[in-house]
């Protein structure tokens, strides 16, 4: 959420860097420091109505003790009167404060000077590539193809027990799934990533704190009994570990991995580029994430990116680096790169990470401070990426890696999997 002094102090900068996500935001703009200016009159008033009744409450006490009772009487009165204008400046304050609030949660985080103009992916900003993407031949298959002829991954079982998009792991399928979270975590860990278990559920304010809230909240299971949400991502419950926190600048940065499957009711479609492992309503993923002090959040978002990159090597995927564009920009990031495997098999790019900076916007939700070096309260700067969302992950390997003989594991994964081949 964008603080309203900053949005106060440059509403042209405001305007502009909004435009690149294709929103006209000057009547919001205008709307925010309307109801600020509002919500601050009302303050004003009634932190002096407030004083001048605490004023007469101790003139009454004084007057009561001298014997002059008939004068404390009528500024009695007046203090009635008093309290009753409090009580009605109290509710329009609420009022304000409540609509300030809802217009500011609407409105999205400012992107960074550095990202691209455009309205869809394909005006994406193509930053990075590496790996040659294997010569397959003429019968090579897509990866749902490949888990069937193996018996790895039954999409039909399922859906069977649950519905589309909630795959079975099998066998080697299974083996190599496991494979991989350990593996991710293993790197994570010994790039000083503190590992955490987390919950699968959470709360509305930890939807609201990390921004899925309210405007993804139609992608989220809600179990209604208990007004909890299965998590998109273990963005929000990780994030959500530092909420109203006030950290000292030495405890910076803070820096987390941790792995949970995820929950996304993204509204289906057909076709090849949703078939199999492509997109689904359940999927397994390891996530990092920083807060940081914003001095250095984008050297830190930088070496987030090296980190994936360095699996990526390490796995022998032919992979790309976006810079995502204004119109393809998250809600809550400021810059975003997304990382995409070549799927050879389906001979199309696969996206496996996206890796954001949100500045202070997340922060400003969570209430997440940090004392600087002048031991003022400063927001801290939160950054998040996957390493690595498995489903892409695993049909790139799936499919990259076939042979004649049958699925070579990855030379990094065969200590995790315990063997070097599905045949």
């Amino acid at each position: 959420m964008l603080q309203v002094p900053f949005i106060r102090d440059n509403q042209d900068l405001v305007i502009t860097r909004l435009a690149k996500r294709n929103i006209d935001a000057k009547q919001m703009i205008a709307d925010v420091i309307t109801l600020d200016e509002e919500r601050r009159s009302l303050q004003a008033q009634l932190d002096n109505t407030l004083a001048e009744s605490n004023s007469l409450s101790k003139e009454i006490g004084m007057l009561f003790k001298s014997g002059e009772v008939e004068k404390a009487n009528i500024l009695k009165q007046k203090t009635t009167s008093l309290k009753d204008e409090s009580k009605s400046l109290t509710e329009s304050l609420n009022t304000k404060v409540e609509a300030l609030q809802e217009l500011l949660y609407k409105i999205p985080n400012v992107p960074h000077e550095s990202v691209p103009e455009g309205n869809t992916d394909e005006d994406n900003e193509e930053v990075f590539k590496e790996g040659e993407v294997p010569d397959l031949g003429e019968n090579a298959l897509p990866h749902w193809e490949l888990a069937k002829k193996y018996d790895i991954i039954d999409f039909e079982l399922g859906n069977k027990i649950t519905g589309a998009g909630f795959p079975v792991y099998k066998g080697k399928g299974a083996r190599l799934q496991r494979a991989l979270i350990n593996y991710f975590l293993d790197k994570n860990t010994a790039a000083g990533y503190n590992e955490v278990q987390v919950p699968h559920l959470v709360n509305e304010a930890s939807g609201f704190g990390t921004g899925q809230l309210p405007d993804k909240e139609g992608q989220m299971y809600h179990v209604t009994g208990d007004n909890l949400y299965l998590i998109p991502t273990a963005e929000v419950p990780a994030t959500n570990i530092f909420r109203g926190d006030l950290l000292s600048q030495a405890e910076l940065p803070k820096a987390l991995t941790g792995y949970t499957p995820c929950f996304r009711r993204e509204a289906g479609s057909y076709g090849a580029h949703v078939r199999g492992l492509n997109r689904l309503h359940q999927f397994d993923k390891v996530e990092i994430l920083r807060v940081e002090h914003p001095s250095r959040s984008y050297e830190a978002l930088d070496e987030m990116v090296t980190h994936v990159k360095t699996i990526l090597k390490e796995l022998k995927l032919p992979y790309r680096i976006l810079r995502l564009c204004g119109g393809d920009l998250g809600f809550t990031s400021a810059l975003t790169y997304d990382f995409e495997v070549f799927s050879t098999a389906q001979d199309r790019w696969l996206e496996i990470s996206s890796v954001s900076n949100f500045e202070t916007f997340q922060a400003n939700r969570l209430k997440l401070r940090f004392k600087n070096a002048e031991g003022k309260s400063e927001l801290a700067h939160t950054l998040n990426g996957s390493s690595l969302a498995l489903p892409r992950v695993l049909a790139g390997i799936l499919e990259n890696y076939q042979t004649e003989n049958g699925i070579v594991i990855p030379e990094v994964l065969v200590p995790y999997t315990g063997f070097t081949i599905i045949d």
